[in-house]
């Protein structure tokens, strides 16, 4: 058994980000991640403007940016065979005016590296949350399950970041509403050449969504099916699977053969909800563990990040002076409920009026109006940078 101030379950952006600005306020963390590394391919990869922002704000961004990473500037579509540019982030008013794509693991990484400075920071790897301590009805610490045996964590506050399928969301027995995804992923990567085009583009045609995301060496594709469809596309078959992305991508033409078999096509199962309480007595949810987020416009990781902000900008000062209520607790929850239902709105938004017309056409979709007009005014396409780009609300740090 050990003791901290903060539990933290989970070792993703938000949980890293969160125990990172805790130590950094001088509160005692204790992290818990179940895996002995980071490395874990198809994970979100999008590091926004706000993200940087908040990077800049701890004195951190040149350090971060050192670390390998693409730049992309903009942001746009083919339907059919034409383009349209959708965001442009040059005049986005923070420090770094593009979308950093970086694997996540480098991403952990930087955040675990520069959390070891803090006496406070403690980062427990393969140590795996499975349920929580209670005394007369109060959240007191977690249990975990590590290789050396179960573990007890005792804690004045436990944070529960541990990702959609939140092992302590579930046992602490908060509601979810489920928004609806008529959607899953395959992820998938094939090598990158010279002479391909360099920009992240999603490609609508009939029937068909394939978005692809350079990554430098090698591409991040995704290939949207309809919500349970999986079944379908692995019985027509890996050759006719091969062939539809050649059709949406003719350039992969030599070397679609990458995909040798199913096992180098990855399924993400898309889920948007939300919780409709994100704490009980001595436990706070935040990231996807309070609300998962469609892939639409690649914003859970900033989600995430911001609610660590906001959670840090209560409990940091609020934990100096002594324990964290649960009014702190519902504060956290209404600073960053607005961004988080507002997001999923436009989200679902896309998904039921584009996302599933295209998936259900029998022909290539025509270009709606507001796309012809970010076109024929290119001053439009600020609007969609800054709500990509730095979210509804963004936070700063405080303390």
């Amino acid at each position: 058994m050990t003791s901290t101030r903060v539990c933290v379950a989970g070792g993703g952006p938000a949980g890293m980000m969160l125990g990172l600005l805790l130590a950094r306020g001088g509160i005692d963390v204790v992290v818990l991640e179940k895996h002995a590394d980071f490395l874990r391919d198809f994970r979100g990869d999008t590091v926004h403007p706000s993200t940087m922002q908040v990077m800049h704000e701890l004195g951190l961004l040149e350090s971060f940016l050192s670390r390998p990473h693409d730049q992309v500037t903009t942001v746009g579509a083919m339907i059919g065979n034409e383009y349209f540019e959708v965001a442009d982030f040059a005049a986005l008013p923070t420090q770094a005016k593009f979308i950093a794509m970086m694997p996540q693991w480098h991403f952990l990484d930087f955040l675990a590296e520069e959390g070891r400075r803090y006496p406070a920071y403690h980062l427990m790897m393969r140590a795996e949350a499975t349920g929580l301590i209670r005394e007369n009805g109060v959240v007191v610490g977690v249990q975990a399950q590590t290789p050396d045996g179960p573990v007890e964590v005792r804690a004045e506050l436990v944070i529960a970041a541990d990702g959609r399928g939140s092992t302590l969301r579930e046992v602490a027995g908060l509601k979810v509403e489920d928004q609806g995804a008529p959607m899953d992923v395959l992820w998938m990567r094939l090598s990158r050449h010279a002479t391909d085009p360099g920009a992240t583009l999603g490609r609508l045609d009939a029937g068909r969504l394939f978005i692809t995301i350079n990554r430098g060496d090698y591409w991040q594709c995704a290939f949207i099916i309809p919500k349970g469809g999986i079944a379908e596309v692995h019985g027509a078959g890996l050759e006719a699977f091969r062939a539809e992305i050649v059709r949406l991508a003719p350039h992969f033409v030599d070397r679609v053969e990458e995909l040798a078999t199913w096992n180098d096509v990855k399924l993400l199962t898309v889920a948007v909800n939300r919780l409709v309480r994100w704490d009980i007595p001595g436990m706070l949810c935040i990231g996807d563990a309070a609300h998962a987020m469609s892939p639409v416009g690649g914003v859970g990781v900033n989600l995430a990040i911001q609610d660590a902000v906001a959670a840090a900008n209560v409990l940091v000062p609020r934990m100096r002076q002594g324990k964290a209520s649960e009014a702190d607790l519902r504060a956290i929850q209404k600073r960053r409920d607005f961004p988080t239902k507002a997001t999923q709105r436009v989200q679902v938004l896309i998904q039921d009026r584009v996302i599933t017309s295209v998936l259900r056409g029998k022909e290539a979709p025509k270009p709606p109006l507001p796309l012809r007009l970010l076109q024929r005014f290119p001053w439009l396409r600020r609007f969609p940078a800054r709500v990509m780009g730095m979210g509804l609300r963004p936070e700063h740090i405080r303390h």
